[in-house]
């Protein structure tokens, strides 16, 4: 069974930062890209950004591009979301989920963890 468990979430201040994980098990790691989502109650799920089935490049949405950032480890099958310069705004359930390849279908989404920025 393919399963995607997020963990790093949690309570922070404006300005501050948190890294959340995502570890994966039951598929090739190496085979899917990767990606973040959020969703806010009553807000539709959002993209975040992605990193390619090779790792080799990462692409995030303009909301936030330059504070956060994708990689991950192929030894450990888990996916991080460094999140810098947190914002009020980035407050939301965080998600990962895995696609094969570059199909970005993504056909495997973890349970979520929650991000609360204060202002």
């Amino acid at each position: 069974q393919v399963q995607l468990v997020e963990s790093g979430g949690g309570l922070v201040q404006a300005g501050g930062s948190l890294r959340l994980s995502c570890a994966a098990s039951g598929l090739t790691f190496t085979r899917y890209s990767m990606g973040w989502f959020r969703q806010a109650p009553g807000q539709e799920r959002e993209f975040v950004g992605r990193s390619s089935w090779n790792g080799g490049n990462t692409h995030y949405a303009d909301s936030v591009k330059g504070r956060f950032t994708i990689s991950r480890d192929t030894v450990k099958n888990t996916v991080y979301l460094q999140m810098n310069s947190l914002k009020p705004e980035d407050t939301a359930v965080y998600l990962c989920a895995a696609s094969q390849y570059s199909d970005y279908s993504w056909d495997y989404w973890g349970q979520g963890t929650q991000v609360t920025v204060s202002s």
